[in-house]
């Protein structure tokens, strides 16, 4: 391999040459902010322009490092003029660059590299679709107006877009990464977008967090901010706040909020996504953190129909303005608060599924029963199933008869006229048998009405020989309790006493086995 540059090459691109042999980096930085801000206005002169051209001969057919020394390209502060295309080569040498131009786009679609790094550059668009990595792909800071393509991409450690800008293409996408795969971390930390984020059909091998990410679809194009469809997260996927403090001037590929949630009461960018939010069919094998803000519009949705995860934390400060749909979910843990569900039917429930009921907040057995009823569709008796099942594996034996009697209230509303009157029946005397009290209250009354009458009426011995003592309260009591004999059969009650007689025989029946099956209740939880 030649020990010097080709000829052509300007001064600038012999001394990347040397720098790129001898693995320094290449810094034509002036040291002063205004001028060295790639993102800026200021001229950048030929002694900071290199040839796109140059910068593949390099990473394509570079020459062989001075000896002890291992060769990569590592530039600052540098215009690469027309566009780089890499498309299908192989990368073999280390890659970073910090506070580039790029006039043109990369192509880097079909290639093979070890690790790219690219921070604080501005490019216009980057094609790397079937890119394969054995390292990082870092973009961190980045500003890319016209997005990014990684359809398919394989990425062999993390992937980082922390604090980058990425606008749409003309199709309003402004990152592409249906079927990508990282094999640990996908960190998009405080990440912009102006266009739809997707990544449908994914897989992350680690965490996915968008920590305090600013989502915005294009409305010309597409209603959707983030479309993760049949994304397979093998941690957590994070759509939460992240804390202030650290990020402005952090020159890190991380920032040094990287990994943090915010403290309590702390200073915090929340998530924002503005347009729908697709996670439909998706699996996240630890959990689903989401306290972001979601700020829908018409029939926009935040769509978590049949995901499956161990824990679902929904705690969002700001009640999403849209619908959010759990149809189908399957979850361990429901961790939320009363507050961050829609209200006004925008919230399906359909077949959702989970096992336990975590609130970091008070949320009253009458608030779950007005979450249930929020529902987006018609009565729905699995729903209070579900929820009465999961509050019985907690120990709250009441909450759950309060859920399950409150689902015969909502049933009832469906029923024909006659139906509802009988139910409406049914709900005065004894609660649908979930209020023994009031079935209690109604037979003391029935015992008081009745000692009354046959006060006032009382009644001939069945033998005429025979006068055995008249206890009109005893007799009342008798007739009300059916399996207890109190010795009172030796009266023969005739016209209206007669009816009023086995009234009490029925109503005792009706109301004196409710109160006995709630006792029974009390004495086996005791």
């Amino acid at each position: 391999m030649a020990e010097s540059a080709p000829e052509g090459w300007t001064d600038t691109e012999r001394e990347l040459w040397e720098a790129f042999r001898q693995g320094e980096i290449f810094d034509r930085r002036s040291g002063r902010a205004n001028t060295d801000d790639p993102f800026g206005d200021a001229p950048w002169g030929p002694e900071r322009m290199v040839s796109a051209e140059v910068l593949a001969h390099l990473l394509l057919a570079g020459p062989e490092p001075v000896a002890g020394r291992v060769a990569s390209l590592r530039m600052s502060g540098v215009t690469v003029t027309g566009a780089l295309n890499l498309a299908g080569g192989h990368i073999e040498r280390y890659v970073e660059l910090r506070g580039c131009r790029f006039e043109h786009k990369i192509l880097v679609s079909e290639a093979s590299a070890s690790t790219l790094r690219m921070i604080d550059c501005l490019i216009p668009r980057i094609e790397a679709s079937r890119l394969s990595t054995t390292g990082d792909l870092h973009l961190a800071r980045c500003r890319i107006p016209e997005g990014i393509r990684l359809t398919d991409a394989r990425i062999g450690t993390d992937l980082l877009l922390n604090q980058a800008v990425v606008g749409g293409d003309r199709f309003g996408r402004a990152i592409s990464a249906d079927g990508m795969t990282v094999h640990q971390d996908f960190e998009a930390e405080r990440l912009e977008t102006h266009g739809e984020l997707s990544v449908a059909t994914a897989r992350i091998g680690g965490r996915f967090s968008l920590r305090g990410a600013q989502l915005h679809c294009d409305p010309q194009n597409s209603r959707t901010c983030l479309n993760g469809v049949r994304l397979n997260v093998s941690h957590t996927l994070y759509l939460t706040s992240s804390a202030d403090g650290g990020w402005s001037g952090s020159r890190g590929y991380y920032g040094s909020g990287y990994g943090q949630s915010p403290p309590p009461g702390a200073p915090s960018t929340p998530f924002r996504a503005f347009g729908q939010v697709r996670l439909s069919d998706s699996r996240f094998d630890a959990a689903c953190l989401i306290s972001g803000e979601f700020h829908l519009e018409g029939d926009d949705e935040l769509s978590l129909r049949r995901i499956h995860t161990p824990e679902l934390r929904f705690t969002c400060r700001v009640r999403p303005t849209g619908t959010v749909s759990l149809s189908r979910a399957r979850i361990g843990n429901l961790v939320d608060r009363p507050d961050s569900w829609p209200r006004g039917k925008h919230l399906g429930l359909t077949g959702f599924v989970y096992e336990n009921l975590r609130p970091v907040e008070p949320f009253t057995v009458r608030q779950r029963i007005a979450w249930l009823e929020g529902s987006s569709v018609d009565f729905q008796p699995e729903s209070y199933e579900q929820l009465a099942a999961a509050m019985r594996r907690d120990g709250a034996d009441d909450d759950a008869r309060e859920v399950l009697y409150a689902k015969q209230r909502r049933r009832r509303q469906t029923l024909p006229l006659p139906a509802r009157i009988w139910g409406l029946a049914q709900d005065v005397s004894v609660g649908y048998g979930y209020r023994p009290g009031r079935a209690g209250a109604w037979l003391l009354l029935a015992w008081a009405l009745g000692s009354l009458w046959f006060t006032t009426h009382p009644m001939d011995p069945l033998k005429a020989d025979e006068r055995p003592h008249w206890n009109p309260v005893l007799y009342t009591l008798n007739q009300l309790l059916p399996i207890v004999d109190l010795n009172q059969g030796a009266w023969n009650p005739g016209g209206i006493t007669q009816w009023i007689s086995a009234g009490l025989v029925v109503i005792g029946w009706l109301l004196a086995s409710t109160v006995v099956a709630g006792a029974t209740r009390l004495l086996q939880r005791g």
